[in-house]
């Protein structure tokens, strides 16, 4: 597996030490990181984004109390735990999906911004369908 580059978003709004638990789960759903990986080392990631060392800390001891990963004294820290829910051909195919998806979105006009928008929105509304037994009516809902 490829090690994971943590990548940090200033304007997201979102806190430092979550933006990397989120980064670890992402990983973790979509198979680029399995059990036994070792995530960056603490130095390596203040390092490579001149941040706190206890920012990076707080992360890794989150996914460690969600049972991800373990901390290794002198090694560093590994994950323990997968989230992926389905095997990677199927990923590759949903992900093939998506890309077609965004495209016709490109080409209908709208922004990456709106793309996000429509999708969140078509995803708020699936899974409150899914939770209430309803079907999709391809109705768009704004919220």
């Amino acid at each position: 597996m490829a090690a994971l580059e943590f990548r940090l978003d200033p304007g997201s709004g979102v806190p430092t030490s979550q933006q990397l638990v989120q980064q670890v789960e992402h990983a973790l759903r979509l198979g680029h990181l399995q059990p036994g990986d070792q995530l960056p080392k603490v130095r390596d990631a203040v390092a490579s984004l001149a941040i706190n060392p206890n920012t990076v800390l707080k992360a890794y001891r989150e996914l460690e109390i969600k049972g991800l990963v373990e901390g290794r004294p002198g090694q560093g820290t590994f994950v323990t735990a997968s989230l992926n829910q389905v095997g990677l051909p199927e990923l590759a195919k949903l992900r093939r999906s998506l890309l077609g998806w965004l495209s016709s979105a490109d080409t209908a006009g709208l922004d990456v911004d709106g793309m996000a928008a429509l999708f969140a929105s078509a995803l708020r509304d699936f899974a409150e369908r899914r939770d209430s037994g309803a079907a999709d009516d391809g109705s768009v809902r704004v919220a």
